[in-house]
Protein backbone atom coordinates (compact mmCIF):
# COMPACT_ATOMS: atom_id res chain seq x y z
CA UNK A 1 0.00 0.00 0.00
CA UNK A 2 1.27 3.52 -0.71
CA UNK A 3 0.17 7.13 -0.62
CA UNK A 4 1.80 10.13 -2.27
CA UNK A 5 4.35 10.37 0.53
CA UNK A 6 4.40 6.97 2.23
CA UNK A 7 4.90 3.30 1.46
CA UNK A 8 3.26 0.88 3.87
CA UNK A 9 2.96 -2.90 4.18
CA UNK A 10 1.97 -5.64 6.63
CA UNK A 11 3.17 -9.27 6.53
CA UNK A 12 2.94 -12.18 8.99
CA UNK A 13 5.86 -14.50 9.71
CA UNK A 14 7.04 -17.06 12.28
CA UNK A 15 9.73 -16.15 14.77
CA UNK A 16 11.48 -19.51 14.71
CA UNK A 17 14.17 -18.61 17.25
CA UNK A 18 11.38 -18.48 19.85
CA UNK A 19 9.97 -21.94 19.04
CA UNK A 20 8.70 -23.68 22.18
CA UNK A 21 9.42 -27.25 23.35
CA UNK A 22 5.99 -28.17 22.03
CA UNK A 23 7.26 -27.23 18.54
CA UNK A 24 5.16 -24.09 18.14
CA UNK A 25 6.57 -20.78 16.89
CA UNK A 26 5.01 -17.39 17.73
CA UNK A 27 3.44 -15.45 14.85
CA UNK A 28 4.55 -11.83 14.37
CA UNK A 29 3.29 -9.01 12.16
CA UNK A 30 6.01 -7.10 10.32
CA UNK A 31 4.97 -3.49 9.63
CA UNK A 32 6.95 -1.56 7.03
CA UNK A 33 6.60 2.21 6.67
CA UNK A 34 8.84 4.00 4.16
CA UNK A 35 11.31 1.13 4.21
CA UNK A 36 11.54 1.04 8.04
CA UNK A 37 10.36 -2.15 9.72
CA UNK A 38 8.95 -2.92 13.12
CA UNK A 39 7.36 -6.08 14.51
CA UNK A 40 4.38 -6.82 16.73
CA UNK A 41 3.49 -10.12 18.36
CA UNK A 42 -0.03 -11.24 17.42
CA UNK A 43 -0.21 -13.46 20.56
CA UNK A 44 -0.72 -16.66 18.56
CA UNK A 45 1.55 -19.67 17.82
CA UNK A 46 1.59 -22.51 15.26
CA UNK A 47 3.74 -25.48 14.19
CA UNK A 48 6.08 -24.60 11.32
CA UNK A 49 4.76 -27.40 9.06
CA UNK A 50 1.24 -25.93 9.34
CA UNK A 51 2.40 -22.48 8.21
CA UNK A 52 2.45 -21.14 4.64
CA UNK A 53 5.43 -18.77 4.73
CA UNK A 54 4.74 -17.44 1.21
CA UNK A 55 1.16 -16.41 1.97
CA UNK A 56 1.81 -15.55 5.61
CA UNK A 57 -1.07 -17.68 6.87
CA UNK A 58 -1.92 -21.10 8.31
CA UNK A 59 -2.29 -24.09 5.96
CA UNK A 60 -5.28 -26.36 5.65
CA UNK A 61 -9.01 -26.25 6.20
CA UNK A 62 -9.39 -27.48 9.78
CA UNK A 63 -11.66 -25.42 12.00
CA UNK A 64 -8.81 -24.14 14.20
CA UNK A 65 -6.84 -23.14 11.05
CA UNK A 66 -9.80 -21.22 9.62
CA UNK A 67 -10.29 -19.50 13.00
CA UNK A 68 -6.59 -18.51 13.17
CA UNK A 69 -6.57 -17.11 9.63
CA UNK A 70 -9.70 -15.12 10.36
CA UNK A 71 -8.00 -13.68 13.45
CA UNK A 72 -4.93 -12.72 11.37
CA UNK A 73 -7.17 -11.00 8.79
CA UNK A 74 -8.82 -8.97 11.59
CA UNK A 75 -5.41 -8.11 13.09
CA UNK A 76 -4.18 -6.88 9.71
CA UNK A 77 -7.38 -4.87 9.19
CA UNK A 78 -6.76 -3.20 12.57
CA UNK A 79 -3.26 -2.17 11.51
CA UNK A 80 -4.56 -0.76 8.20
CA UNK A 81 -7.33 1.11 10.02
CA UNK A 82 -4.79 2.62 12.45
CA UNK A 83 -2.63 3.72 9.50
CA UNK A 84 -5.61 5.37 7.83
CA UNK A 85 -6.59 7.16 11.04
CA UNK A 86 -3.07 8.60 11.37
CA UNK A 87 -3.19 9.68 7.71
CA UNK A 88 -6.49 11.49 8.23
CA UNK A 89 -5.02 13.22 11.29
CA UNK A 90 -2.17 14.50 9.07
CA UNK A 91 0.38 12.81 11.36
CA UNK A 92 3.97 12.17 10.28
CA UNK A 93 3.70 8.38 10.17
CA UNK A 94 6.58 6.18 11.26
CA UNK A 95 6.68 2.43 11.94
CA UNK A 96 7.09 3.20 15.68
CA UNK A 97 4.10 5.57 15.74
CA UNK A 98 1.93 3.01 13.95
CA UNK A 99 2.96 0.27 16.39
CA UNK A 100 2.01 2.56 19.30
CA UNK A 101 -1.35 3.22 17.67
CA UNK A 102 -2.02 -0.50 17.12
CA UNK A 103 -0.94 -1.62 20.60
CA UNK A 104 -2.61 1.29 22.41
CA UNK A 105 0.73 2.70 23.51
CA UNK A 106 -0.30 6.09 22.13
CA UNK A 107 -3.10 6.11 24.71
CA UNK A 108 -0.89 5.23 27.67
CA UNK A 109 -1.20 8.74 29.08
CA UNK A 110 -4.88 9.16 28.23
CA UNK A 111 -6.62 7.20 30.96
CA UNK A 112 -9.59 8.07 33.12
CA UNK A 113 -7.67 8.02 36.40
CA UNK A 114 -4.87 10.15 34.97
CA UNK A 115 -7.48 12.67 33.76
CA UNK A 116 -9.15 12.87 37.18
CA UNK A 117 -5.79 13.28 38.91
CA UNK A 118 -4.70 15.95 36.42
CA UNK A 119 -8.00 17.84 36.77
CA UNK A 120 -8.05 17.76 40.56
CA UNK A 121 -4.37 18.72 40.91
CA UNK A 122 -4.77 21.57 38.43
CA UNK A 123 -8.10 22.87 39.75
CA UNK A 124 -7.01 22.71 43.41
CA UNK A 125 -5.09 25.93 42.64
CA UNK A 126 -8.31 27.62 41.44
CA UNK A 127 -11.36 26.13 43.18
CA UNK A 128 -12.29 26.45 46.83
CA UNK A 129 -11.51 23.55 49.23
CA UNK A 130 -15.23 22.85 49.68
CA UNK A 131 -15.70 22.51 45.92
CA UNK A 132 -12.56 20.37 45.56
CA UNK A 133 -13.84 18.08 48.31
CA UNK A 134 -16.81 17.29 46.05
CA UNK A 135 -14.53 16.58 43.07
CA UNK A 136 -12.46 14.19 45.21
CA UNK A 137 -15.67 12.36 46.17
CA UNK A 138 -16.66 12.09 42.49
CA UNK A 139 -13.18 10.71 41.73
CA UNK A 140 -13.61 8.15 44.53
CA UNK A 141 -16.99 7.02 43.17
CA UNK A 142 -15.65 6.64 39.61
CA UNK A 143 -12.80 4.44 40.93
CA UNK A 144 -15.27 2.36 42.95
CA UNK A 145 -17.44 1.96 39.83
CA UNK A 146 -14.48 0.82 37.70
CA UNK A 147 -13.57 -1.80 40.29
CA UNK A 148 -17.10 -3.09 40.86
CA UNK A 149 -18.45 -2.95 37.30
CA UNK A 150 -15.35 -3.75 35.22
CA UNK A 151 -13.00 -5.39 37.77
CA UNK A 152 -10.30 -2.92 36.74
CA UNK A 153 -8.53 0.07 38.26
CA UNK A 154 -8.55 2.25 35.14
CA UNK A 155 -9.77 2.63 31.56
CA UNK A 156 -8.58 4.42 28.45
CA UNK A 157 -10.54 7.59 27.73
CA UNK A 158 -11.29 6.12 24.29
CA UNK A 159 -13.33 3.43 26.08
CA UNK A 160 -15.78 5.98 27.53
CA UNK A 161 -19.21 5.57 25.95
CA UNK A 162 -22.76 6.74 26.51
CA UNK A 163 -23.46 3.36 28.14
CA UNK A 164 -20.52 3.86 30.52
CA UNK A 165 -22.21 7.09 31.70
CA UNK A 166 -25.68 5.56 32.13
CA UNK A 167 -24.17 2.58 33.96
CA UNK A 168 -22.32 5.00 36.26
CA UNK A 169 -25.58 6.85 36.91
CA UNK A 170 -27.27 3.57 37.89
CA UNK A 171 -24.29 2.73 40.14
CA UNK A 172 -24.58 6.08 41.93
CA UNK A 173 -28.33 5.69 42.44
CA UNK A 174 -28.03 2.16 43.80
CA UNK A 175 -24.74 2.60 45.72
CA UNK A 176 -25.01 1.45 49.33
CA UNK A 177 -24.06 4.44 51.52
CA UNK A 178 -21.23 4.20 54.02
CA UNK A 179 -21.93 4.41 57.73
CA UNK A 180 -23.26 7.84 58.64
CA UNK A 181 -24.00 8.75 55.01
CA UNK A 182 -27.34 9.12 53.26
CA UNK A 183 -28.12 7.31 50.01
CA UNK A 184 -27.66 9.54 46.95
CA UNK A 185 -30.87 11.08 45.67
CA UNK A 186 -31.38 12.20 42.07
CA UNK A 187 -29.77 15.62 42.45
CA UNK A 188 -26.79 14.20 44.36
CA UNK A 189 -26.15 11.68 41.58
CA UNK A 190 -26.57 14.40 38.94
CA UNK A 191 -23.99 16.63 40.67
CA UNK A 192 -21.41 13.81 40.49
CA UNK A 193 -22.21 13.27 36.80
CA UNK A 194 -21.98 17.02 36.19
CA UNK A 195 -18.50 17.11 37.75
CA UNK A 196 -17.46 14.00 35.80
CA UNK A 197 -18.67 15.67 32.58
CA UNK A 198 -16.55 18.75 33.35
CA UNK A 199 -13.49 16.51 33.73
CA UNK A 200 -14.15 14.81 30.38
CA UNK A 201 -14.68 18.23 28.76
CA UNK A 202 -11.18 19.09 29.95
CA UNK A 203 -9.88 15.96 28.19
CA UNK A 204 -11.53 17.16 24.95
CA UNK A 205 -9.86 20.57 25.29
CA UNK A 206 -6.50 18.88 25.94
CA UNK A 207 -7.12 16.71 22.84
CA UNK A 208 -6.82 13.56 24.93
CA UNK A 209 -10.13 12.40 23.49
CA UNK A 210 -11.91 13.45 20.29
CA UNK A 211 -15.45 13.90 21.60
CA UNK A 212 -17.26 13.92 24.90
CA UNK A 213 -19.62 10.93 25.30
CA UNK A 214 -21.71 13.20 27.55
CA UNK A 215 -22.73 15.00 24.35
CA UNK A 216 -25.84 12.81 24.07
CA UNK A 217 -26.45 12.60 27.83
CA UNK A 218 -29.01 14.82 29.57
CA UNK A 219 -28.53 15.70 33.24
CA UNK A 220 -31.90 15.33 34.99
CA UNK A 221 -32.05 17.58 38.07
CA UNK A 222 -35.24 17.64 40.12
CA UNK A 223 -36.62 21.02 41.15
CA UNK A 224 -36.19 21.50 44.88
CA UNK A 225 -38.14 23.91 47.03
CA UNK A 226 -35.65 26.08 48.92
CA UNK A 227 -36.32 26.16 52.66
CA UNK A 228 -36.45 29.58 54.31
CA UNK A 229 -37.86 30.99 57.52
CA UNK A 230 -41.18 32.79 57.56
CA UNK A 231 -41.46 36.20 59.22
CA UNK A 232 -42.93 34.52 62.33
CA UNK A 233 -40.18 31.84 62.51
CA UNK A 234 -37.42 34.44 62.12
CA UNK A 235 -39.04 36.55 64.85
CA UNK A 236 -39.07 33.55 67.23
CA UNK A 237 -35.31 33.19 66.83
CA UNK A 238 -34.67 36.93 67.11
CA UNK A 239 -36.78 37.24 70.28
CA UNK A 240 -35.23 34.22 71.99
CA UNK A 241 -32.45 34.94 74.48
CA UNK A 242 -30.01 32.09 75.11
CA UNK A 243 -28.16 31.82 78.42
CA UNK A 244 -25.65 29.45 76.82
CA UNK A 245 -23.03 31.77 75.25
CA UNK A 246 -22.24 29.57 72.22
CA UNK A 247 -25.94 29.42 71.25
CA UNK A 248 -26.28 33.20 71.60
CA UNK A 249 -23.27 33.71 69.30
CA UNK A 250 -24.65 31.24 66.74
CA UNK A 251 -28.05 32.95 66.88
CA UNK A 252 -26.42 36.33 66.21
CA UNK A 253 -24.36 34.98 63.29
CA UNK A 254 -27.48 33.40 61.82
CA UNK A 255 -29.60 36.56 62.19
CA UNK A 256 -26.74 38.62 60.71
CA UNK A 257 -26.83 36.40 57.61
CA UNK A 258 -30.66 36.71 57.46
CA UNK A 259 -30.27 40.50 57.16
CA UNK A 260 -27.22 40.59 54.86
CA UNK A 261 -27.64 37.49 52.66
CA UNK A 262 -23.99 36.51 53.17
CA UNK A 263 -23.09 32.83 52.91
CA UNK A 264 -21.23 31.19 55.82
CA UNK A 265 -17.76 31.52 54.27
CA UNK A 266 -18.31 35.22 53.50
CA UNK A 267 -19.42 35.92 57.08
CA UNK A 268 -16.37 33.96 58.25
CA UNK A 269 -14.03 36.07 56.06
CA UNK A 270 -15.55 39.45 56.95
CA UNK A 271 -12.96 41.92 58.29
CA UNK A 272 -13.30 45.57 59.38
CA UNK A 273 -11.75 46.53 56.00
CA UNK A 274 -14.93 45.20 54.34
CA UNK A 275 -17.08 47.74 56.23
CA UNK A 276 -17.17 51.01 54.26
CA UNK A 277 -19.12 54.15 55.11
CA UNK A 278 -20.96 55.74 52.17
CA UNK A 279 -23.39 58.68 52.42
CA UNK A 280 -23.72 58.19 56.17
CA UNK A 281 -24.52 54.45 55.88
CA UNK A 282 -22.28 51.50 56.63
CA UNK A 283 -21.89 49.05 53.72
CA UNK A 284 -20.41 45.58 53.40
CA UNK A 285 -18.12 45.57 50.38
CA UNK A 286 -16.58 42.24 49.56
CA UNK A 287 -16.42 39.50 46.94
CA UNK A 288 -18.16 36.14 47.26
CA UNK A 289 -15.54 33.51 47.87
CA UNK A 290 -17.50 30.94 45.86
CA UNK A 291 -17.72 32.94 42.61
CA UNK A 292 -15.56 36.04 43.21
CA UNK A 293 -18.62 38.13 42.27
CA UNK A 294 -18.73 41.54 44.01
CA UNK A 295 -21.18 41.97 46.91
CA UNK A 296 -22.32 45.43 48.04
CA UNK A 297 -24.81 45.37 50.92
CA UNK A 298 -25.92 48.41 52.98
CA UNK A 299 -26.25 47.22 56.58
CA UNK A 300 -29.83 47.01 57.81
CA UNK A 301 -30.35 48.14 61.45
CA UNK A 302 -30.51 44.58 62.86
CA UNK A 303 -27.30 43.55 61.09
CA UNK A 304 -25.60 46.80 62.18
CA UNK A 305 -26.61 46.16 65.80
CA UNK A 306 -24.87 42.75 65.68
CA UNK A 307 -21.69 44.33 64.23
CA UNK A 308 -21.70 46.90 67.06
CA UNK A 309 -22.32 44.18 69.67
CA UNK A 310 -19.18 42.24 68.74
CA UNK A 311 -16.81 45.18 68.09
CA UNK A 312 -14.77 44.50 71.22
CA UNK A 313 -15.22 40.71 71.31
CA UNK A 314 -11.88 39.06 72.23
CA UNK A 315 -12.10 36.41 69.47
CA UNK A 316 -13.07 38.99 66.82
CA UNK A 317 -10.14 41.21 67.84
CA UNK A 318 -7.67 38.32 67.98
CA UNK A 319 -8.63 37.06 64.51
CA UNK A 320 -9.08 40.48 62.94
CA UNK A 321 -12.67 39.63 62.01
CA UNK A 322 -15.94 41.55 62.28
CA UNK A 323 -17.65 38.66 64.11
CA UNK A 324 -16.51 35.65 66.17
CA UNK A 325 -16.59 32.50 64.04
CA UNK A 326 -17.12 28.76 64.37
CA UNK A 327 -16.77 25.93 61.86
CA UNK A 328 -19.74 25.46 59.56
CA UNK A 329 -20.22 21.96 60.99
CA UNK A 330 -20.44 23.27 64.57
CA UNK A 331 -22.74 26.12 63.52
CA UNK A 332 -25.18 23.73 61.89
CA UNK A 333 -25.04 21.41 64.89
CA UNK A 334 -25.90 24.28 67.28
CA UNK A 335 -28.62 25.55 64.92
CA UNK A 336 -30.42 22.23 65.42
CA UNK A 337 -30.54 23.01 69.16
CA UNK A 338 -31.81 26.53 68.42
CA UNK A 339 -34.51 25.15 66.09
CA UNK A 340 -35.73 22.79 68.84
CA UNK A 341 -35.83 25.59 71.43
CA UNK A 342 -37.72 27.91 69.04
CA UNK A 343 -40.26 25.29 67.88
CA UNK A 344 -38.99 25.33 64.30
CA UNK A 345 -39.50 21.99 62.56
CA UNK A 346 -37.57 22.85 59.36
CA UNK A 347 -34.06 21.38 59.13
CA UNK A 348 -32.26 24.58 60.16
CA UNK A 349 -28.85 25.12 58.53
CA UNK A 350 -26.80 28.29 58.16
CA UNK A 351 -27.55 28.49 54.44
CA UNK A 352 -31.27 28.85 55.20
CA UNK A 353 -30.38 32.36 56.44
CA UNK A 354 -29.36 33.31 52.88
CA UNK A 355 -32.67 31.97 51.52
CA UNK A 356 -34.52 33.86 54.25
CA UNK A 357 -32.80 37.10 53.24
CA UNK A 358 -33.83 36.51 49.61
CA UNK A 359 -37.48 35.80 50.40
CA UNK A 360 -38.78 36.95 53.79
CA UNK A 361 -36.49 39.97 54.26
CA UNK A 362 -36.23 41.37 50.71
CA UNK A 363 -38.61 40.04 48.03
CA UNK A 364 -41.58 39.78 50.36
CA UNK A 365 -41.03 43.40 51.35
CA UNK A 366 -41.10 44.61 47.76
CA UNK A 367 -37.38 44.75 46.93
CA UNK A 368 -37.09 44.16 43.14
CA UNK A 369 -35.56 40.83 42.17
CA UNK A 370 -32.83 42.60 40.18
CA UNK A 371 -31.71 44.37 43.38
CA UNK A 372 -31.86 41.12 45.37
CA UNK A 373 -29.70 39.48 42.71
CA UNK A 374 -27.03 42.17 43.18
CA UNK A 375 -27.23 41.94 46.98
CA UNK A 376 -26.71 38.17 46.83
CA UNK A 377 -23.76 38.54 44.44
CA UNK A 378 -25.36 36.49 41.67
CA UNK A 379 -24.01 36.84 38.13
CA UNK A 380 -27.31 35.62 36.61
CA UNK A 381 -30.87 36.63 37.49
CA UNK A 382 -32.00 33.03 36.92
CA UNK A 383 -29.93 31.97 39.97
CA UNK A 384 -31.84 34.44 42.14
CA UNK A 385 -35.15 33.16 40.79
CA UNK A 386 -34.23 29.68 42.05
CA UNK A 387 -33.13 30.99 45.46
CA UNK A 388 -35.94 33.44 46.02
CA UNK A 389 -39.48 32.13 46.13
CA UNK A 390 -42.03 34.92 46.48
CA UNK A 391 -44.40 33.83 49.19
CA UNK A 392 -48.17 33.81 48.74
CA UNK A 393 -48.70 36.81 51.02
CA UNK A 394 -46.57 38.95 48.67
CA UNK A 395 -48.55 37.79 45.64
CA UNK A 396 -51.77 38.57 47.52
CA UNK A 397 -50.53 42.06 48.47
CA UNK A 398 -49.39 42.77 44.90
CA UNK A 399 -52.76 41.72 43.47
CA UNK A 400 -54.66 43.82 46.05
CA UNK A 401 -52.54 46.83 45.05
CA UNK A 402 -53.21 46.14 41.36
CA UNK A 403 -56.93 45.83 42.07
CA UNK A 404 -56.94 49.30 43.74
CA UNK A 405 -55.08 50.83 40.79
CA UNK A 406 -57.51 49.32 38.29
CA UNK A 407 -60.49 50.70 40.25
CA UNK A 408 -59.00 54.21 40.49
Amino acid sequence: MSTTNNTFGVAFYLKKQKTTQAGKSPIYARITVNGKRIEISVKRSIEENNWNATKGMAKGSREDTIRLNKYLDQFKAGIIDSYQQLSLQKKFITAELLKEKVTGGDQADFTLCKLMHYHNTDQAQVLEPGTMKNYYTTQKYVKEFLKERFKTSDKYLSELTYKFITDFEYYLRSRKPEKGQKALQTNGAMKHLERFCKMVNLAVRLEWIERNPFHAYQLKFEKVERDYLTKEELARIEDKHFHIVRLQVVKDLFVFSCYTGLAYIDVFNLTPANLIEKSGKLWIMTNRQKTNEPVRVPLLPKALAIVEKYKGHPQSLAEGKVLPTLSNQKLNSYLKEIADMCDITKPLTFHIARHTFATTVTLTNGVPIETVSKLLGHSKLSTTQIYAKVVESKISDDMALLSKRLQA
